[in-house]
């Protein structure tokens, strides 16, 4: 088992990290987070230096790259809606606030496939169902991708060759796999993994091929076998170099984990 460390820690930095939910790595190998009062963060490469970036004025969950990484796109609950950063300029603006005649109940995690287009979990409490993923066109254009209620959508991950998306059901609890068809619809589900007595958050596929997970509770990171049996890879039971962590990024053998309990970015190497 691989020993977690902290990458940066932002508890006494300025501007202090704020619990931050997201975590996604830039091609310059910098580390970038939100925090819980709507702010943009980049972590230098080495892990030395932070400085806010932009801010939504809201309640940041997932971010997201487009593949030139001019763009980064960003989940926020409080509005809520999808907000879109020009790298370039530093301009934030709304992106989407639903589809289809949906408005976004929590949007909660972005990724994007090879043509640019952007899936987005939105997580839904399993007594109040609706659309569980849409989808957009860099241009905005938006899609309710598959309209079958799930239980709290969370983190997504792009299958290697994108055949399927893959969602981290927070309550189920477990991973489900959604088949992408040919023509881009949404296909066939099925139940991954399941993980009683857990709360998975973020989910990535690793430089190994296999998906790894985030558990909110307890302060954990699982990889999945590829007949979906589930290792720990690292664990902290006082919860302090892991405490609540959802998302994760991975660079090259890296992976940086954002942990919602505290004011850190941590890491692990494979």
């Amino acid at each position: 088992m691989p020993d977690a460390r902290v990458f940066f820690d932002g508890l006494f930095s300025s501007p202090r990290l704020d619990h931050p939910e997201c975590v996604a790595v830039h091609p310059d190998g910098s580390v970038w987070c939100g925090g819980e009062a709507g702010q943009i963060f980049r972590v230098d490469p080495a892990g030395e230096s932070v400085e806010q970036v932009a801010t939504t004025h809201g309640f940041v969950l997932g971010i997201a790259f487009d593949a030139s990484a001019a763009h980064l796109y960003i989940c926020d609950i409080k509005h809520p809606g999808v907000f879109r950063l020009e790298l370039a300029s530093g301009e934030v603006s709304l992106f989407a606030d639903g589809a289809d005649g949906h408005r976004f109940a929590n949007p909660n995690y972005p990724v994007i496939d090879a043509a640019g287009r952007i899936y987005v979990s939105d997580s839904r409490q399993i007594d109040a169902p609706g659309p569980s993923v849409f989808r957009y066109a860099p241009d905005g254009t938006g899609e309710v991708w598959d309209e079958r209620p799930m239980a709290f959508a969370n983190g997504l991950a792009l299958a290697p060759d994108e055949s399927a998306l893959y969602v981290a059901e927070s309550f189920l609890p477990g991973v489900t796999r959604v088949e992408i068809r040919p023509d881009g619809t949404a296909g066939d589900r099925t139940t991954v993994a399941e993980l009683p007595g857990t709360v998975p958050d973020g989910i990535a596929f690793g430089p190994d091929g296999l998906l790894y997970v985030g558990l909110y509770e307890p302060s954990e990171v699982l990889r999945l076998t590829p007949d979906g049996r589930p290792e720990t890879v690292v664990r902290d039971p006082t919860a302090h170099v892991l405490c609540h962590p959802t998302n994760l990024a991975f660079r090259d053998t890296t992976a940086f984990v954002a942990n919602l309990g505290r004011w850190h970015i941590s890491a692990f190497d494979l």
